[in-house]
């Protein structure tokens, strides 16, 4: 699937429920989903400068598809992340640089977000495109 139509699959799933509690749910049991991180990639340079809770995200090229792996020691800020992976991960990383990042705002996420969360959630996208292009240059090579 492209990066689109995961935006679109997420954007129609949280149009099925009735208010945010029920979102922030979904969002719970997408963190419960998320596959485990190594235990070796938990390192300090792979966590997420400006988000309030421990983010650990880690990137590898699979062929010419970006592969992320990523944990958090808070249980709403880990469905997040589950949400990113689930639209950039298995991606090339020109498909993830050019992508826009839009269905956060038409679910209404950001704005259910409090200041230092939605701040996390933009730290977490740009590490992501900030992967993307590393993955890019190594690619080019």
């Amino acid at each position: 699937m492209t990066i689109k139509e995961i935006q679109q699959e997420i954007i129609d799933e949280f149009s099925m429920f009735e208010d945010w509690m029920e979102r922030y749910e979904y969002i719970i049991e997408l963190g419960r989903s998320l596959p485990l991180i190594n235990e070796s990639y938990k390192l300090d340079e792979n966590l997420i400068k400006g988000c309030q809770s421990k983010v650990w995200l880690h990137s590898e090229l699979n062929q010419d598809r970006v592969q992320f792996s990523a944990d958090s020691d808070a249980i709403l800020t880990k469905g997040i992340v589950a949400l990113l992976l689930r639209v950039f991960s298995e991606q090339s990383p020109k498909d993830i640089l050019e992508a826009d990042t839009e269905f956060i705002n038409e679910i209404g996420l950001k704005e259910h977000l409090s200041p230092t969360r939605a701040n996390g959630l933009v730290s977490m996208v740009k590490q992501i495109k900030l992967y993307a292009l590393a993955q890019q240059a190594k690619l080019a090579k």
